[in-house]
């Protein structure tokens, strides 16, 4: 029975692991007050190296609909403006020698629409991911019958262990997809 227990907590893990992927893509969703998590992917060629844009310079927020990155060494100004106009991010930097200004403006109505079903996507795959993460438990645990000679009850209440964490976790993505989905349409 700690065969079982041992795949349930893994499986478990694994299922949390996927909700907390899904925050911090949510996070990158932009919504219409200006992040430092929008910027957390884009790196900068600093010296030949690509390094992400948040381990040479502090992002500060000073408005709702304003970024303000200033680099640490202000001879990486150049690169990193070069890499924000090069971005997917559709925002023009303004340099004005010591620090980068990237204002955001609220997105229109049908943007927001097409963020919110961006977040969708993002969801859906999340719930499929722990659909995939049960179908492995499962899966093992019947493998696991098959070898160790477990009951069909004990079987059962294994299945219905991981299917009450699979509900759990699709519930809590429904969640984050409710409250994302209200921040980016809020105006």
């Amino acid at each position: 029975m700690a065969a079982v227990e041992d795949i349930i907590n893994q499986h478990a893990e694994q299922m949390d692991k996927t909700v907390t992927n899904l925050a911090h893509e949510f996070s990158a969703v932009r919504t219409g007050r200006a992040s430092a998590a929008l910027l957390e992917r884009i790196t900068v060629d600093y010296y030949g190296t690509p390094t992400p844009i948040t381990q040479l310079a502090g992002i500060k927020s000073p408005e709702a609909h304003m970024l303000v990155v200033e680099p640490w060494d202000k001879s990486a100004l150049r690169d990193i403006e070069r890499a924000l106009q090069g971005s997917d991010l559709g925002i023009t930097p303004s340099n004005d020698g010591s620090v980068i200004r990237l204002p955001f403006p609220p997105p229109t109505e049908e943007r927001r629409r097409e963020l919110v079903k961006q977040c969708r996507h993002l969801a859906e795959e999340a719930k499929v991911a722990v659909r995939n993460i049960r179908r492995d438990a499962n899966s093992r645990l019947e493998r696991l019958i098959k070898d160790e000679d477990l009951s069909k009850d004990d079987e059962h209440r294994a299945e219905e262990r991981i299917q009450k964490l699979t509900d759990k976790h699709t519930t809590a993505i429904d969640e984050a997809l409710k409250h994302k989905e209200a921040e980016v349409m809020e105006v």
